[in-house]
């Protein structure tokens, strides 16, 4: 019996402005907190709330991590195969 595996992942891309706001997180804690919540996304792309706004490009979602203190707002790609991180807050 081949071994089974768990649901596929989301592959995390970051835009230029959260690559940017990623480069300035430093601390230990922060760091892993922000791994912790970038995983809950990649596992299930929909855990966000959807924010309200323009329906012609991908829907912007925010996702809230009131535990570890970090939100992240992204859009997830038409084939369900990459989440693009547009904002991080930690």
């Amino acid at each position: 019996m081949p071994p089974q595996h768990g649901p596929r992942r989301a592959r995390i891309a970051f835009s230029d402005s959260a690559a940017k706001q990623l480069e300035n997180i430093t601390s230990e804690a922060e760091i892993h907190a922000l791994d912790r919540a970038l995983v809950v996304i990649s596992v299930a792309p929909d855990v966000g709330e959807p924010l309200p706004g323009d329906t012609a490009g991908p829907q912007l979602r925010q996702y809230t991590d009131e535990v570890e203190a970090v939100r992240i707002l992204y859009f997830v790609t038409a084939l369900r195969t990459v989440v693009v991180v547009a904002y991080i807050e930690v």
